[in-house]
């Protein structure tokens, strides 16, 4: 017997999956934001609200699931959340947060929970001022993994050996230049040389 608890967690772990949160799911799938918000779940007299199937069916058709794949993440009820460090990320160009290949060290991280990575090195940044609207706002907090592959078209936060920490969408690799394209349509592209770049990391989860 399917309960109310399996199907929303279910919900959660196909947003997760996404790269995205519940309202982040809830958009892309063209309904409204709050539609799968933990709020939503219980009724205002204290009874569960169950999401209708034409939703899941279109959170599922939004993010290319198959009903199989949906089913596996109602019967998987051993996953627990985690706890990942978590960095302001003004914070984030400074040196002692991160070794050479982009994973967290040192002191100074905060824990931030959420559904489980499967990469022991993520972390998270919380997002500062409004340079990367629409894609994120002031206070959101990014879930990143340096052990995820990459590519085209995922989002991802690139550290120069200057220094600077930015958040882009990256749009083409090679042996001698990366392309990124900007999330806020007001800053310009990049083509960083190789050579100039520390590390790059992909973003796999959002608060939004």
């Amino acid at each position: 017997m399917l309960t109310h608890a399996q199907i929303w967690t279910a919900l959660d772990r196909l947003a997760e999956r996404a790269g995205l949160s519940p309202s982040g799911l809830a958009r892309r799938a063209g309904l409204d934001p709050t539609t799968f918000n933990k709020s939503k779940r219980i009724t205002s007299d204290g009874r569960e609200r169950w999401p209708s199937t034409e939703s899941v069916a279109k959170a599922l058709a939004a993010t290319g699931t198959a009903i199989d794949t949906f089913v596996q993440f109602i019967e998987d009820t051993e996953r627990a959340a985690k706890a990942v460090p978590l960095l302001g990320f003004a914070e984030a160009g400074a040196g002692g947060y991160f070794d050479d290949g982009g994973f967290p060290v040192g002191k100074g991280w905060d824990e931030v929970g959420l559904p489980c990575v499967n990469d022991e090195h993520a972390y998270a940044l919380e997002i500062s001022g409004d340079s990367m609207k629409p894609a994120y706002r002031d206070g959101d907090v990014i879930v990143v993994s340096p052990g995820t592959p990459i590519r085209r078209g995922d989002r991802v936060v690139v550290k120069t050996r200057d220094g600077e920490v930015m958040v882009k969408e990256l749009k083409r690799r090679t042996a001698r230049t990366i392309e990124l394209q900007s999330l806020n349509p007001s800053h310009a592209n990049r083509t960083l040389p190789a050579s100039e770049v520390e590390w790059i990391a992909r973003i796999v989860w959002a608060s939004q």
